[in-house]
């Protein structure tokens, strides 16, 4: 595959971060009476790649949409520092293929996250020096898809590549008119993918073959 760069997603291909965000979210959550219930393992699952005002709407319907908003910003804030103290789980040979890729791709993250999540999975975990740069709406305000066409323009990419695990993903990939390799191990459903893989480790075998 002739690429000069691999642009990835975050929650659901390079870690999953579930168990540490669900404490810090339930954490943040039991200062506020109106919210109802606890949340579960498999309600973080089923916000990963969500920007943060759905997730206000998935988690509390039944609030006001700002007050909603607000809760869910103070439990952004208190998740970055809990996982750059705690960090996640890494998928199987993760740093080793960051490693082998970095040597011969320019390597990026591009999440739909807030400003300060993307250095704490680096602060944890010590992988920034394998990312030339990354981006997410927190800093810019912009969709997926047009952060990764930032990234692409900031840093004169001529043939890069998107890594993800959800049909946001894919359509954020087609935004940016570029081909989307699908993780199938993270915590999506996705059809019309243009490449597949079933570990972190078989990456390396799609771009280089």
């Amino acid at each position: 595959m002739n690429l000069d760069s691999i642009i990835f997603d975050l929650d659901g291909t390079l870690w999953d971060s579930t168990q540490g965000v669900m404490e810090s979210f339930n954490k943040t959550i039991s200062k506020y009476n109106e919210v109802k219930d606890k949340l579960t393992i498999e309600d973080i699952k089923g916000i990963m790649g969500l920007c943060i005002e759905d997730i206000a709407l998935r988690f509390f319907p039944y609030l006001d949409k700002e007050k909603g908003l607000e809760i869910i910003k103070c439990c952004c804030e208190e998740e970055c520092g809990h996982l750059e103290n705690k960090g996640g789980i890494l998928y199987d040979g993760l740093e080793e293929t960051l490693k082998k890729l970095a040597s011969t791709h320019k390597l990026f993250i591009v999440s739909n996250c807030q400003c300060g999540y993307i250095e704490a999975f680096f602060k944890a975990h010590g992988l920034s020096k394998y990312f030339k740069d990354y981006e997410n709406p927190g800093r810019t305000g912009l969709t997926k898809g047009e952060n990764i066409k930032l990234i692409i323009e900031r840093n004169n990419l001529k043939s890069p590549i998107y890594v993800g695990d959800t049909d946001g993903d894919l359509k954020a990939a087609r935004f940016a008119s570029i081909p989307f390799i699908y993780a199938r191990y993270g915590f999506g459903e996705v059809t019309g993918y243009d490449y597949a893989i079933d570990s972190f480790k078989e990456l390396y075998k799609i771009i280089m073959p």
